[in-house]
């Protein structure tokens, strides 16, 4: 899925997912198992939870209200 993707992932950058909210890529990691890359990122509101998610679902495109759109945007401040 990441075959024609050219977006690269930060560390200590912001995201946005696209249902609005707000996150902070801490690492770049690779599962145990698989080796499969991995992002692991912050959430930025809440309980602060930290979460791990393939690196190609990160970088993905998905289909919000007609229109495609990156799962994750980062923030330009």
């Amino acid at each position: 899925m990441n075959n024609e993707n050219t977006r690269t992932i930060k560390p200590n950058t912001k995201y946005k997912h696209f249902k609005g909210k707000e996150y902070l890529v801490l690492h770049m990691a690779k599962h145990s198992e698989t080796l499969e890359d991995m992002v692991v990122y912050q959430a930025l509101y809440g309980e602060y939870g930290i979460w791990v998610r393939p690196l190609d679902m990160f970088l993905e495109k998905i289909e919000r209200d007609g229109k495609s759109v990156n799962r994750f945007e980062e923030i330009v401040e």
